[in-house]
C-alpha cells in the first residue's frame, strides 16, 4: 500500500511514518516505480509504536525494543515500574478532585478527611 494508504488507515501522518523510517523504527518499504509500498503488518507496526507512546515511552525507549534481549528486559522493568507509580499518581489526582466536589471546605488542605487520606499517601503499603 502507499503512504497515503497506510497514513489513511493508521491516522498517523505521513511524515510521522517517514520520520520513524529514518530513525529506525520502522523498517524502510519497498519500492516500485520511486514509491515507497508498505505491507500490511506496517500497519500493525504503527499501531505498536503508537502504544509505546500512549504508554509514555520515548523514540529511544521504543527503540530498545530492537535491541538484544538483555537491553529489552532492562528497559522495559524500568518503564513498568515508572507507569506503576503513574498510575497511583493518577489514582491519587482522581481522589483528589473527587473529594475537592463534595468538600464544604474553602481550602482543601485545611479539610480533615482530605489530610487524613494524605497521610495514607505518604505511608508505604505494608510488604505482602
Amino acid at each position: 500500500m502507499t503512504i497515503g494508504r497506510l497514513a489513511e488507515i493508521t491516522k498517523v501522518p505521513a511524515s510521522a511514518i517517514r520520520y520513524w523510517e529514518r530513525h529506525g523504527l520502522l523498517p524502510a518499504p519497498e519500492r516500485e516505480g520511486g514509491q515507497r509500498r508498505y505491507p500490511s503488518e506496517a500497519a500493525e507496526r504503527i499501531t505498536v509504536l503508537r502504544t509505546y507512546q500512549q504508554a509514555g515511552l520515548s523514540l529511544a525507549e521504543i527503540r530498545e525494543f530492537q535491541q538484544e534481549q538483555p537491553r529489552r528486559e532492562a528497559m522495559i522493568r524500568a518503564k513498568i515500574t515508572e507507569l506503576q507509580q503513574r498510575v497511583i499518581d493518577l489514582d491519587h489526582a482522581q481522589q483528589l478532585l473527587t473529594h475537592a466536589l463534595k468538600c464544604s471546605e474553602a481550602d482543601i488542605v485545611r479539610c480533615p478527611k482530605f489530610r487524613q487520606q494524605m497521610a495514607t499517601w505518604q505511608t508505604p503499603d505494608p510488604a505482602p
